[in-house]
């Protein structure tokens, strides 16, 4: 067990009982590694991979990498091997981890809710150009995510990144993974209060901190003080959101314990009020329990969320008060829960008199050579600069009203439509199984090309459907929180194996949050995605009534309208 310089006091066997298997908690007692994870995390804390990538493996190539490096604690510096080519979904978790590995890398880059000015979105897209075959993808962790990058050329990217006030550190790995906040943070007329010092001040406080860089598994943060949850908090591990004591003034609530993949939970909020100077020290309490009592046996029960399930919101506040912060917090009652948008798409004025413009790449897929443009465009028209958002989507900030007009034809005129369609505006994709090594389907072409056929059948779709798609159970695209939700898996279609989705329907996040319902042996084939979607769309758009969201028609509709056999078979003919 590393040195903990952070050290709690310790719990009596009265406070927190004992479990009565041991799930290798290091605040009871349990610090000997119980898997290969945790004991690569003991033999050398992964912040020490750095050196050696700049110092031996760029110089010596991709065959020195030790493999406890490469398929461990390169993560904590934003790096996984991606997908070897030849290797269907069939094989997916039942081939050796190192014949699933290329030679190259998925590398995720840190934006932290940062505003990005031109010559920062220029570095960004100088990388994707020069050296990951023009890739760059806008994930829902407000990050950058390159393809095809090769070990020889990290140092160089990290000088660039470093350059423009960016990282990768701790991007992946057992980590605080990339910080969500607010894409329109400091501009918003309806803000409650500014979250963005509190994200700088974690970032600069925690991370690169060996305090932190060895915790159970991933730990994800989010920030907000829009009214709207722009940062979905509810699937987060820990989620500051802005709230307004009677007395003290704007602030923000405290939830954890949220997490999607396989056994999904939405976090709790705690109902206190904290201010903002305060908040990077409740980050580090809830940290510092997630890695001290936090499960570390099992690494399917090595998150956050399974930790506030067992011991209940009220005992984790008073772990947090008693031990970790040393004072109790100040209790006020959970912010109102929103119905609107939380995308910011489409043309907004600032409270500054400026305005922003929330604009739509397609499932997040762009390119290198596109943010070089958008870059040449934020700094022709005088924009402050841009932020991504928790939806794969781009918010350009600080636009003069007079210009607003002939911005957005030269950004709808690259790809990136600050009107877009219903379909493009609300569609998600994971990477899938182009490049990642845990995927079953094809996702982002997948998404893309659906997008593009709901554009034509529905091309007048008055109310938002949101659709998510994930090639594998772990939900990086939030299937289980859209309206319409595709796990990718295989399914038989003819008496063969092909790639296909179970469906989850309905699911939602802020007012009436819930995930989304699965019909029983209900599963989709990839190839008759458009025909189900289209549908289930006009089961809905039939059946409706007047003002009922898509969200509210699953939960009452009868099931065979929600399997689209009647309508598929009309669609067919």
């Amino acid at each position: 067990m590393p040195d903990l310089r952070f050290k709690p006091q310790p719990a009596t066997s009265a406070e927190i009982p004992r479990p009565k298997k041991g799930e290798g908690q290091w605040g009871l007692g349990y610090t000997e590694p119980l898997n290969k994870n945790e004991q690569a995390k003991k033999d050398d804390d992964p912040l020490n991979v750095q050196a050696r990538i700049r110092n031996i493996y760029s110089r010596r190539g991709f065959d020195s990498i030790d493999p406890a490096d490469l398929r461990g604690r390169f993560r904590w510096m934003g790096l996984y091997t991606q997908r070897a080519p030849g290797f269907d979904g069939g094989k997916t978790a039942t081939v050796a981890e190192e014949e699933l590995d290329d030679r190259y890398f998925m590398m995720r880059v840190r934006s932290d809710g940062k505003l990005l000015d031109a010559t920062t979105l220029r570095a960004l897209g100088t990388v994707g150009r020069d050296f990951a075959r023009d890739t760059a993808d806008v994930t829902d962790r407000q990050n950058i995510q390159y393809h095809w990058i090769r070990i020889e050329d990290v140092p160089a990217i990290w000088d660039v990144l470093e350059s423009a006030g960016l990282s990768t550190l701790e991007a992946c790995g057992d980590s605080p993974r990339p910080f969500l906040g607010s894409p329109v943070a400091g501009v918003a007329k309806d803000e409650i209060i500014d979250g963005t010092p509190a994200l700088d001040e974690i970032f600069r406080r925690f991370i690169g901190n060996p305090e932190f860089s060895n915790l159970p598994r991933k730990f994800k943060t989010a920030v907000t003080g829009h009214p709207s949850h722009d940062v979905s908090p509810e699937t987060n591990d820990i989620a500051f959101v802005g709230t307004v004591h009677p007395e003290h003034g704007p602030g923000f609530d405290l939830w954890v314990g949220g997490g999607l993949s396989t056994n999904p939970m939405l976090a709790k909020p705690m109902g206190v009020w904290i201010p903002l100077d305060e908040v990077a020290d409740a980050w580090a309490g809830v940290a510092g329990i997630f890695r001290d009592y936090g499960y570390r046996r099992l690494r399917s029960r090595a998150r956050l969320k399974y930790l506030v399930a067992d011991w209940g919101i009220e005992k984790f506040r008073e772990v947090l008060e008693k031990e970790y912060l040393g004072r109790e917090l100040v209790s006020c009652p959970s912010p109102p829960v929103p119905v609107a948008h939380r995308d910011h798409i489409g043309v907004h004025e600032q409270k500054d008199g400026k305005f922003y413009l929330g604009i739509a790449p397609t499932a997040g897929r762009i390119s290198g050579t596109l943010l070089l443009q958008l870059a040449d465009l934020v700094e022709e028209y005088g924009a402050a600069g841009a932020r991504f958002t928790a939806y794969q989507k781009i918010v350009v900030l600080g636009v003069d009203a007079d210009r607003v007009e002939e911005l957005v034809a030269r950004l709808d005129a690259i790809g990136l439509s600050a009107r877009p369609s219903n379909w493009r505006r609300n569609t998600m994709a994971c990477t899938g199984i182009e490049f990642c090594k845990l995927a079953i389907v094809d996702t982002k072409e997948r998404a893309r090309a659906l997008v593009s056929e709901l554009e034509r059948r529905f091309p007048d779709l008055d109310v938002p459907i949101s659709v998510n798609v994930n090639g594998c159970p772990n939900a990086c695209a939030r299937t289980q929180v859209g309206d319409i939700g595709l796990k990718g898996q295989l399914v038989m279609a003819d008496g063969e194996q092909v790639e296909g989705f179970q469906v989850h329907l309905g699911g939602a996040t802020g007012l009436g949050a819930n995930f989304g319902r699965k019909l029983r042996a209900h599963k989709v084939t990839s190839a008759g995605l458009d025909d189900y979607v289209t549908a289930v769309v006009t089961a809905f758009l039939a059946d409706r009534t007047e003002g009922e969201s898509f969200v509210e028609w699953v939960q009452r509709a009868d099931e065979d309208l929600l399997r689209g056999e009647r309508q598929l078979a009309a669609v067919v003919s």
